[in-house]
Formats: structure tokens, C-alpha cells, sequence
């Protein structure tokens, strides 16, 4: 082989390997999305606290993936978080059904997760899903351990 046919090889290796790392780094950000994405309609959910959950982020039920949220906003009347999530036509959820935000992993990216209700009647596009599980933010939980355990100390050393 020549020396200009092997910096061609090379050359090519080195593009593929990075339309690898690009294809790679749009997935992990969750920036692209290589399935069709079909039809859906739009519901929208209240928490009292987001979290650290972001637009694009799954929106899941008996963990699997049927939507995604598409906007994160604050309410001004109420203040608190209105959640925009589009949900795939091909799957209903009753109109009582419930929307949690989970954490994938220890500290992993935070989703939507749907619990389906016994309604008869399913979410239409526009419907409100009104009953939320703010997300577990870990600073709180931290905080009220800490809380806990220093109110625990000081009853023990009074006794």
C-alpha cells in the first residue's frame, strides 16, 4: 500500500470515530432522537418542586418510555412547577392517573413516571393530571436527618 492510501484509511477511521462520539454525546445529553417520534397529544402536571428535571426528559410508565416532557415552567398564580409532557396516541392513561418524578439511578437524570388510575374516562389533549409527587430533592433529606438527629441528641443528654 501506498503512503497516500494509508493517511486516506486513517483519515476515515479517524471521521468515523468521531461521528461515534458525536452520535454518543447526543444520546447521553438525550438531544437526539433516532426513533420515530409519531403522533401525541399534550397533558400538562403541577409539582410543588421539579427538581432538577429538564425539557426532553423521558416520560415513562411500568418503565417504558411513552413520551417525553416538553416544557418547564413556573406557574405565576400558583408557583409552582407546570410540567408541559407529550405522551404517545397510542397509549391512554385513565383521567385519574398520577405523575411522580423519579430519579434514574442514585443520582441519576430525573423523569416523569405515570401511574395509571381506574377511570373509565382517559386524558384527552389539554387535560391537567392533578395528582403529583414532587420530586425528592437529596439536600432536603439531608437537611432533615441532620435536623432530626440534633433534636434527637439534645433529648437523649437531657435525660
Amino acid at each position: 500500500m501506498s503512503k497516500r492510501s494509508i493517511e486516506i484509511l486513517v483519515g476515515l477511521f479517524v471521521a468515523l470515530g468521531a461521528l461515534g462520539l458525536l452520535f454518543l454525546a447526543l444520546k447521553a445529553a438525550n438531544l437526539a432522537s433516532f426513533s420515530n417520534g409519531g403522533e401525541t397529544y399534550t397533558v400538562q402536571a403541577r409539582f410543588d418542586n421539579i427538581g432538577g428535571l429538564k425539557s426532553r426528559a423521558p416520560v415513562r410508565s411500568a418503565g417504558v418510555n411513552v413520551g417525553r416532557v416538553t416544557g418547564v415552567t413556573l406557574d405565576p398564580q400558583t408557583f409552582q412547577g407546570l410540567v408541559t409532557l407529550e405522551i404517545s396516541k397510542g397509549v391512554a392513561f385513565p383521567k385519574d392517573s398520577s405523575a411522580k418524578i423519579l430519579t434514574a439511578g442514585l443520582l441519576g437524570d430525573q423523569y416523569i413516571g405515570i401511574e395509571p388510575g381506574g377511570d373509565e374516562k382517559n386524558l384527552a389533549a389539554g387535560d391537567v393530571i392533578t395528582q403529583t409527587q414532587s420530586a425528592m430533592v437529596l439536600e432536603n433529606l439531608i437537611g432533615q436527618f441532620l435536623f432530626n438527629k440534633a433534636a434527637d441528641g439534645g433529648n437523649s443528654a437531657a435525660q
